[in-house]
């Protein structure tokens, strides 16, 4: 396999070398991919050092999947001529999520419906990813009626630039607004925005949960509603979901049901103190759940709290899972 890593210099792009590193995938050519500032730089990927090339060089040399994370505007211009060379691109941006003629796909929840057809693959966002993770077998079980989701994302969703900001400020020092990449201090603060604010009052992180679940899931009935807050954590997003199915439900059946599905770890021992947090999900690739217990105040309704890095599921580790479905199934070569 020809594999092509777009944006390779950036946090998710070195997230995906250390996942790819990690998977035993058969890559016979590998092209790293940067902007023009990062030509005549090198990278070692499996102990080798590779020249990183540019957008029209690794076009011409027709990688059969190029893995993309290089902002919207990065995709949008360039993923239709890779796809026009026949290569299969799987994107991590906004840019082509909500295009009805696109599949967004979390594997374990709908990559059966992808095709050969399929040349430009959408990665969900990384806050939809866990969530619906977690919902997607409790929806297939009771039906959802209406998600309410608070989330607390790390600094590192936001890129390199947060990070800089964030290590700036541990270091007691205070920053030209120009080098923010917020508007306020994320050192020992949290900022009730996550992206722009839209027309109507919510951030576009929170119409991604909105809108995103929905589509995954093939339900336009879910009514969802989100409040995404950025907090000073290196690393691991973390969601307080209140679910209301259209059916009952039994706390044990739902454990059950959770336990027992791919790509989840259950860890919801009160007793012993154990629930997921981002300090133990950092560099894994599960979803980890915990903190189930009904909502007393209305019916068929489960609180739970729902932990990922934000980084490998809710980004690298993802996109390289649908890539290893287009292999294992046939559809890539």
């Amino acid at each position: 396999m020809k594999l092509a890593v777009v944006g390779v210099t950036g946090l998710v792009g070195t997230v995906m070398n250390q996942v790819l590193e990690e998977e035993q995938l058969n890559i016979t050519e590998y092209l790293p991919v940067a902007s023009q500032k990062s030509m005549g730089k090198s990278l070692v990927f499996k102990g080798k050092a590779y020249d990183i090339v540019s957008m029209e060089e690794a076009v011409s040399r027709r990688p059969d999947v190029a893995i993309f994370s290089a902002g919207g505007s990065v995709s949008t211009e360039w993923a239709p001529k890779f796809a026009a060379v026949g290569t299969f691109v799987v994107d991590n941006s906004s840019a082509w999520r909500m295009d009805p003629t696109k599949k967004l796909v979390v594997p374990e929840i709908n990559a059966n419906r992808l095709g050969k057809e399929d040349k430009i693959i959408a990665n969900p966002n990384c806050s939809t990813i866990q969530m619906v993770m977690a919902l997607a077998p409790l929806h297939r079980k009771y039906g959802i009626d209406r998600i309410v989701v608070s989330t607390y994302q790390s600094f590192t969703g936001t890129g390199a630039r947060a990070v800089a900001q964030y290590e700036a400020e541990k270091s007691g020092l205070t920053l030209p607004k120009e080098q923010m990449a917020y508007h306020y201090p994320i050192f020992e603060n949290c900022i009730p925005q996550c992206d722009v604010f839209t027309e109507n009052g919510y951030t576009k992180e929170e119409m991604k949960l909105v809108h995103e679940t929905k589509k995954i899931l093939e339900d336009q009935s879910i009514r969802v509603t989100a409040t995404a807050v950025r907090v000073p954590v290196n690393g691991g997003h973390s969601e307080s979901i209140n679910v209301s199915f259209k059916n009952d439900f039994q706390l044990e059946e739902v454990k059950n049901i959770l336990q027992n599905t791919p790509g989840l770890v259950l860890l919801d021992d009160i007793e012993h103190f154990q629930y997921p947090m981002p300090l133990f999900a950092k560099n894994k690739n599960e979803v980890f759940v915990g903190r189930l217990r009904r909502d007393d105040s209305a019916p068929n309704t489960l609180n739970m709290w729902v932990v990922a890095d934000n980084l490998r599921k809710g980004a690298a580790t993802n996109a390289i899972q649908i890539v290893k479905y287009l292999l294992e199934n046939g559809i890539l070569g």
